[in-house]
């Protein structure tokens, strides 16, 4: 049926640049149905004759000018470029599948179009051709006029109707005038996402999208936003508050201690040796500072591994409490482990024939930086044979000069300190015992037990060195409790749920992960599928994650483990080849129009001469699609490689929300309001301009209400 009303099937250039001449048949048609009409009498037909000739007329006229429309309608998407924009209730949803926008499923035809598109006979159908700039340059010149209001119109029958501020080139939507809804396979996801774009052109938007979508379907959402983005925030707790799952909404913001819930990066362990990697992860490890990095991590896991010995729970604020007093940490354990293993050793400690000579004890006091207390012990100790793994690795470090030591360890003092200083401290390292802070404690069992929604809000536009401190090691945690899904099913940690088939989702989303990743996040990628999470991360550009990495390697293996490729605009050609890269190579086809005349040689031949016209067409082999059509995308826009390297075009849809919606949570108000002027700083910063005014440079942020008692919101 399809092929019926396409007046190009069949042919061999599809070429629907040209005029809609269908329209001639269509208007001579209905010429001829009026002719018949009028003048059947005078040629004796009768009226059951006619009735039939005009109907068949008729149907004919129908026909050519539905093809003749196609035409047209294909013109006018070329340089029509709509806003695409949905409530949020009206977003589509499917617990088995996943809604993207709206697009089509590119092929080689597409290519062939655009190819044709930006011939230069076809420039006038472009959405800025000379008529759209004089139309606009008119429009400036006189703001007033009756046809400036006319040429402003929005509307799709206006020729010259202004593009919104989007920028980028309609046609690479508009070669496909008939788009259907884009969905994908639920089961793509546990293969991992990655969405690639500049500033500004809508990956936070897409995120919205996806993040809706999961929220309805119950499963476990988990957001990083380092930046922090106000409508991502908002949107999150008004669809769970939507959804009636206001309750399982969990709010992080370094950026805002005072009502944010609490959660230690480093308290929620598989391994001891857990803790000393999250923490020594945010420190350089590349050239001569792998070797500090290795003494950091080994000097934590010392402290790490005494503590639990004693029954403290690891902290950031015990561990810096006890790296900078290693001496009384050390004093505690070999008291607890002497008792526990060798009773009756204190009589002996305390006898006079174990105890230094005075001056003995000064210099050693001197030559190491020791307490006296810890200087006896080591002495007595070295007098015995005995021994434990805890105590022997506390007595290697206590054996050199504090001072010289803690040179090696420099570099974990300033990490400490920040994640330890003001209102930030009592979030990353929460008192189990205060009873007087309401202010709730998350660990990513509970969160996976309860079925949460977590926004994470790191503050990185204020200090991106503990924002990335704190992403790492909560990923690092996700990293661990993967594992752990993986071995013992992805029901783990879900009491309602023993049953594998119904144990819910994991959906983690990372906004600028390149600032949040490190070495973990490889197992985590090769764990996430069988302990069910859905990872999808962004980023700007591929070369941010090397960065990171600092490994090319690596950042290709964390890129292998990501199976669906979204991309938006990018400004850089190596970003945009990792897509254009995988797809295959079409033909197109290409007309040349040939003529020439020939003198006749022959002096009896009547003709003086001869001459020919002829159309070839020939095909080449081309790309799908090249990188520079990646730089001209549009902002809302974006390419994807979905279901097994199947390229598809999208548009995707802005979700919107209006004053009388009752699940906006106006009670942020204070909160968004802080955090578009900072987004708007850093995207005008990363613009290159300069940094707005705002209530947020002295401070202020506004009022901020908090509702419920115990509770972040």
């Amino acid at each position: 049926m399809t092929a019926f009303f396409d007046s190009h099937a069949g042919y061999p250039l599809d070429n629907r640049f040209r005029k809609p001449v269908e329209w001639y048949s269509t208007l001579t048609c209905l010429l001829a149905m009026a002719v018949v009409g009028h003048y059947y009498r005078q040629v004796g037909i009768s009226l059951w004759s006619v009735f039939g000739i005009e109907c068949a007329l008729l149907a004919l006229a129908t026909l050519r000018a539905w093809q003749g429309w196609k035409i047209y309608k294909f013109h006018i998407n070329l340089r029509w470029l709509p806003t695409y924009e949905l409530r949020s209730e009206e977003i589509p949803y499917s617990p088995t599948e996943l809604f993207l926008g709206m697009g089509f499923w590119w092929s080689q035809p597409h290519s062939q179009r655009l190819y044709q598109a930006r011939l230069p006979e076809n420039k006038h159908l472009r959405a800025r051709n000379e008529s759209y700039m004089w139309a606009r340059a008119f429009s400036r010149e006189h703001p007033g006029h009756w046809a400036s209001r006319w040429m402003d119109n929005p509307s799709r029958l206006n020729p010259v109707a202004p593009l919104p501020p989007v920028g980028g080139d309609p046609a690479l939507h508009g070669i496909e005038p008939d788009e259907l809804p884009i969905w994908t396979a639920r089961s793509e996801r546990v293969a991992h996402t990655v969405v690639l774009g500049t500033t500004r052109v809508g990956k936070t938007r897409l995120a919205e999208l996806l993040v809706t979508q999961d929220i309805r379907r119950g499963n476990v959402v988990i957001v990083f936003d380092p930046k922090g983005d106000a409508q991502l925030l908002m949107r999150m707790y008004a669809e769970c508050s939507r959804c009636g799952r206001a309750k399982d909404f969990w709010f992080f913001h370094l950026g805002f201690p005072e009502i944010s819930d609490r959660y230690s990066p480093i308290s929620s362990i598989g391994r001891i040796t857990e803790v000393a990697t999250r923490i020594a992860n945010p420190i350089p490890g590349e050239g001569n500072s792998a070797a500090f990095k290795q003494f950091v991590w080994l000097y934590v896991n010392i402290i790490a591994r005494a503590a639990s010995a004693l029954g403290m729970s690891p902290t950031y604020k015990l561990i810096y409490q006890y790296a900078a007093d290693l001496d009384g940490l050390a004093e505690q354990y070999l008291v607890h482990w002497l008792d526990r293993e060798h009773a009756g050793w204190a009589d002996s400690f305390e006898s006079k024939g174990n105890r230094l000579e005075p001056k003995v004890l000064q210099a050693r006091i001197q030559q190491t930086g020791r307490t006296v207390k810890i200087i006896e012990l080591m002495d007595f100790l070295g007098q015995t044979d005995w021994h434990d793994p805890i105590a022997d690795g506390l007595l290697s470090v206590l054996a050199n000069n504090k001072s010289k030591y803690q040179a090696l360890i420099n570099s974990l003092f300033p990490l400490l300190e920040k994640l330890t200083t003001g209102k930030v401290s009592e979030l990353l390292s929460p008192n189990w015992d205060n009873l007087d802070d309401t202010r709730r404690i998350f660990d990513w069992d509970k969160i996976m037990d309860t079925g949460g929604v977590v926004y994470v809000g790191l503050d990185s536009l204020s200090d991106p060195e503990v924002a990335a401190a704190v992403g790492n090691a909560m990923f690092a945690d996700l990293t661990s409790t993967a594992g752990r899904r993986y071995k013992y099913g992805t029901a783990y940690g879900q009491r309602q749920s023993f049953d594998v088939k119904n144990s819910r989702g994991v959906s983690i989303h990372a906004d600028e992960f390149n600032e949040l990743i490190g070495d973990e996040f490889v197992p985590m990628l090769n764990k996430a599928g069988g302990a069910g999470y859905e990872v999808t991360v962004y980023t700007q550009t591929w070369s941010d994650v090397e960065a990171k990495i600092g490994n090319r390697a690596k950042a290709a293996q964390i890129g292998g483990n990501l199976n669906t490729l979204i991309m938006l605009r990018v400004k850089n050609v190596e970003t945009a080849e990792l897509l254009t890269d995988q797809l295959p190579k079409v033909e197109i086809q290409t007309s040349t129009l040939m003529s020439g005349a020939n003198d006749v040689q022959n002096p009896d031949d009547f003709a003086d001469f001869s001459s020919s016209a002829q159309d070839r067409i020939t095909a080449r082999e081309v790309p799908m699609l090249s990188p520079a059509d990646l730089v001209q995308l549009p902002k809302g826009q974006a390419f994807a490689l979905l279901e097994g390297g199947q390229l598809v075009k999208v548009r995707l849809p802005l979700a919107t929300s209006t004053d009388d919606d009752p699940h906006w949570p106006r009670h942020l108000t204070g909160v968004t309001r802080y955090m578009r002027q900072q987004y708007a700083r850093y995207v005008e910063q990363a613009e290159g301009e300069a940094a707005i005014p705002g209530d947020f440079e002295g401070g202020a942020i506004g009022e901020v209400t908090v509702e419920g008692k115990g509770h972040g919101f």
